[in-house]
Formats: structure tokens, sequence, C-alpha cells
């Protein structure tokens, strides 16, 4: 699915901003790594419990990436100091990919999902993010999919996501 801005991954009926209430699915789905309210892009949603767990567990290092523009210019030095990890939550995140995409923009993909991870550690180096969209998980890739609109996976994206899970 392509999460707009707005929702919340939540499985409380009585959220009326919960993707669930924004589109209706075929058969009972939970989703794969949520997106906070202020983020867009890919998320998956799955009905197979123990795929979803594989692809969450921090320790299997699955790459999620996102395309981030924030409220002032990226530097050598941010681009540095997010890759190296960043002291949030009681904790150092993981060595990331981060690339620098325009003036204000980078590219991150990391392997570890704390909570508002991206916005914690733009943070700390005293920047604001503006847009965060994530455009792949592990080999799926959000491409094309339009705002709110979602689609099955390939027979050979679920082959792939499946061996890349161990299962």
């Amino acid at each position: 699915m392509n999460k707009p801005v707005g929702y919340v991954c939540t499985a409380k009926e009585a959220d009326k901003d919960s993707i669930f209430n924004f589109v209706e699915f075929p058969y009972k789905v939970n989703y794969v790594g949520r997106l906070d309210k202020n983020s867009q892009g890919l998320l998956l949603l799955t009905n197979d419990g123990e795929l979803a767990n594989a692809i969450q567990k921090s320790r299997n290092n699955h790459e999620k990436e996102y395309i981030v523009r924030i409220n002032k210019p990226v530097t050598e030095d941010f681009i540095n100091g997010m890759s190296n990890g960043v002291p949030i939550l009681d904790t150092v995140t993981k060595k990331c990919i981060v690339k620098k995409v325009g003036e204000r923009g980078f590219k991150i993909v990391l392997t570890q999902g704390l909570n508002r991870q991206i916005r914690r550690m733009c943070e700390y180096f005293g920047v604001r993010v503006v847009h965060l969209k994530r455009v792949r998980v592990m080999n799926v890739k959000l491409g094309d999919l339009k705002l709110g609109e979602y689609r099955e996976l390939t027979s050979e994206e679920e082959s792939k996501l499946r061996k890349n899970c161990g299962m």
C-alpha cells in the first residue's frame, strides 16, 4: 500500500485515521513496520504473522529505504553523522547508508526500525524532517503506486521476500 500522510498504522477501529478505515481489504491484514501519521509511502500488509515477524526483526538486518526532505541544506557533516550511528532512545542507531539528493534531500537505507527513527536522528543534528517517504522494504519497491492504492505482491516479489526471510 502507498500510505498517505494523515493516516496512522493502528488496528483500533475507533481511530478514524486508521489505514484500515481508509481502504477496504478483501481479508484481514496487519501492517509490517508502521509509518507515522506524518509519513507516507510503502507499507507492507499481510495476513502471514510469521512473515511479518521475520521482516520486522532488527537482527535480520532487512533494508528499508526512504527519501527525506529537511528544512536545512544537507551537509557532508550531516551525511557522515547520520551514516555512522546517532544516539537516540537510549541507544545508538546502527550504521546506515545515507546519500545526498538535492540541496535539502537525502536517501537513507536503514536496517532497524526504531520509533520515529529518521525524525529523531535528524532532530539530534538540529534538523527537522519536512517530508518522509518509504520507497522500499527489502526487495519490494513502491514504484508508481498512487497514494492510497494497494496491490498484491507479484509471485516473484513474494518468493524473494520469503527466501530473504529464510522461509
